[in-house]
């Protein structure tokens, strides 16, 4: 039965690495437009401050890497370099900002951390921006 093969489908794995980026990057953008609002609202911004850098800064931040970088992963596009954001949001989520809330409270950071880590070991896939970027070839003694 295919359920048991441990052997690798680049296809359905690239296909796979698709509806992760689309699925967690569309939540996420849920998000990031929340405080794109927040941030763009009239009066002053009233949003946490967790490592010292004002409250303005921390939410464009967090804008940033909730809208910007979370769109470019659904495209594919600098997937990996996208994925870094969303990484430090999301570390300084689980453990500054809801360090002492307990898992309840932790659970969804630590979800979106998973999926951001797993992003940047594996890339984007075959279905992405990234894949269709021409590189040049390296060659270490040319």
């Amino acid at each position: 039965m295919w359920i048991f093969k441990s052997t690798i489908n680049k296809n359905l794995n690239s296909f796979a690495l698709l509806l992760v980026r689309v699925v967690a990057g569309g939540l996420m953008l849920t998000h990031g437009i929340m405080k794109y609002k927040m941030l763009m609202g009239p009066g002053p911004v009233k949003f946490a401050d967790p490592i010292g850098i004002g409250e303005n800064l921390t939410l464009a931040l967090a804008v940033f890497a909730e809208l910007v970088c979370s769109a470019l992963i659904i495209l594919g596009f600098a997937t990996r370099l996208a994925a870094l954001p969303p990484i430090v949001t999301m570390v300084v989520a689980v453990f500054v900002v809801h360090a002492h809330q307990g898992l309840e409270q932790q659970e969804l950071p630590i979800l979106y951390l998973l999926i951001y880590i797993v992003v940047l070991i594996t890339g984007s896939g075959k279905y992405s921006i990234d894949r269709i970027i021409p590189r040049k070839k390296r060659y270490i003694f040319s």
